[in-house]
């Protein structure tokens, strides 16, 4: 009878355990084969399940398994569509103008400003107050991919339709003399393929990631860009639903997953350079000439944006630029 009553105990005591284990939904809008999934997300998933010792499992949904594309990626994880999604700051940039002032040319570095995020990551917080910001990481610079057009000067780009990630992007193809065009970075390929847009400013992951290496022709490298920063981030009212010791396992995965998602970025970017001379593209590194030319016209685009964003913005910009 005692044996019967511990293996009754036994099982109530694996069920109750099993009950309060939560599977939270990861939504990705890139494909599966993305580096991000295997270098970033898919370990951020493992560390939770492993920091709450099961208890709180993460499924990721990628290739917009949860609703495609990227721009709704943050309204996702407002509405609790998806309990953790990833998206850059740069397609709803009016929830994001404290943090997209650090994309800005000349701003952060591109070795450290993961870390420069974090050690100033208070400046940014009131922008994710509707969420749990959960990672962020800054990328590689953006670059300029062209279809038909070797870019050596910006006389060069002159006229051209650009592709753009975020209103601060589009104000430095504007000073080069460019049409900035807003596009998800899905649409691109169809888009410079058919000649709606000339060329795109996005980082040389895009090579492979997105088959840019495909539809373009040029890649021009060397002046001040601006950067592209992602973020994680998770439904408020999942987040408070966990209890203080899963919290603290969702926080620390999501600063370890920033610095692998950063490191997979750099490193898939650089690979990126070789992979379009070998697709047959050209690359083109400007001579310190030729990057002065972009640069001086970049250059005012900096007090410009801070100036129209105000609020912590200088202090954002000075804080980054001195690290």
């Amino acid at each position: 009878m005692r044996l019967t009553t511990k293996i009754a105990s036994a099982a109530i005591a694996l069920w109750a355990t099993n009950a309060v284990a939560e599977e939270l939904s990861f939504a990705n809008f890139m494909p599966p084969g993305h580096p991000y999934v295997a270098g970033a997300f898919q370990p951020f998933a493992d560390m939770v399940g492993e920091k709450t010792n099961g208890d709180v499992t993460v499924r990721l949904y990628s290739g917009g398994e949860l609703g495609p594309g990227p721009v709704e990626q943050y309204n996702r994880a407002v509405d609790g569509v998806a309990d953790f999604a990833i998206g850059l700051p740069g397609y709803t940039a009016s929830n994001f103008p404290l943090t997209l002032t650090a994309e800005l040319p000349g701003v952060i570095n591109t070795e450290t400003g993961t870390a420069d995020l974090w050690d100033n990551i208070d400046l940014f917080k009131d922008e994710y107050r509707r969420v749990q910001l959960v990672s962020l990481w800054s990328s590689a610079p953006n670059v300029l991919y062209t279809r038909d057009v070797a870019v050596h000067s910006p006389q060069d780009v002159a006229g051209m339709n650009i592709r753009v990630p975020s209103r601060n992007a589009g104000l430095q193809v504007e000073a080069w003399g460019a049409n900035p065009v807003s596009m998800p970075v899905t649409e691109i390929y169809n888009a410079m393929q058919t000649g709606v847009i000339d060329g795109a400013m996005i980082d040389t992951t895009a090579t492979r990631a997105f088959r840019l290496g495909e539809v373009a022709n040029y890649l021009t490298l060397g002046f001040e860009a601006t950067n592209s920063p992602f973020f994680i981030v998770m439904n408020r009212d999942t987040f408070r639903g966990l209890s203080d010791d899963q919290q603290s396992a969702v926080v620390e995965a999501g600063k370890e997953a920033s610095v692998m998602a950063n490191a997979t970025q750099l490193s898939v970017a650089e690979g990126g350079i070789t992979a379009f001379e070998e697709m047959g593209g050209q690359v083109i590194r400007l001579s310190p000439e030729e990057t002065q030319a972009f640069d001086l016209l970049s250059a005012p685009i900096v007090a410009q944006a801070v100036a129209e964003t105000g609020g912590n913005a200088a202090a954002i910009v000075e804080a980054l630029s001195a690290e």
